[in-house]
């Protein structure tokens, strides 16, 4: 599991005459990028990175022996990755989304509910997306008081039963 590896960014043009590209971070953490020595480029092409700066939306990043527009040309759509063991550590209590997806989600008294789909981020809390067995999606907010337990290890998340959500109770 340790060699998985989880994509970070896109490559999504070369920017300028000097061999920089422009890169769409695809991660919660896109300043990581300032520090790191090189990324997998594709999924077996480790480049090392001579400069990181943000411009705009989009990140720019050297990777040292590409000195040229055309140098990098060859490098547009392809997708940044690192090892799940470089991946930046959680508080607990925090999960990666891709950890989530295709979880098994049961009420608290055991019954399976469907798997998770989707997540949705809104800002305040982020809302489980459930496909259950009859395709009628069921929305779970990601609040303590709706989450019983969360075990990644396990790809199991156990909910309150959805008829209790509305309780009074905080």
């Amino acid at each position: 599991m340790s060699q998985e590896l989880i994509v970070i960014g896109k490559i999504v043009a070369p920017h300028g005459v000097r061999g920089d590209v422009r890169v769409t971070p695809l991660t919660d953490f896109p300043d990581r990028f300032l520090t790191m020595k090189s990324v997998l480029v594709g999924e077996k092409r480790s480049l090392p990175i001579e400069t990181a700066k943000f411009h705009k939306q989009f990140l720019l990043l050297k990777f040292r022996g590409f000195d040229d527009r055309n140098a990098v040309e060859e490098l547009r759509g392809q997708l940044l990755h690192v090892h799940r063991q470089d991946l930046v550590p959680l508080q607990e209590g925090e999960f990666y989304v891709f950890d989530i997806i295709g979880m098994d989600v049961y009420s608290v008294d055991g019954n399976l509910l469907g798997k998770i789909d989707d997540v949705i981020e809104t800002g305040s809390n982020d809302v489980y997306v459930v496909e259950r067995p009859d395709n009628r999606p069921l929305l779970v907010p990601a609040l303590k008081k709706i989450v019983a337990t969360m075990d990644v290890a396990n790809r199991r998340m156990v909910i309150q039963r959805p008829e209790e959500w509305d309780s009074d109770e905080d």
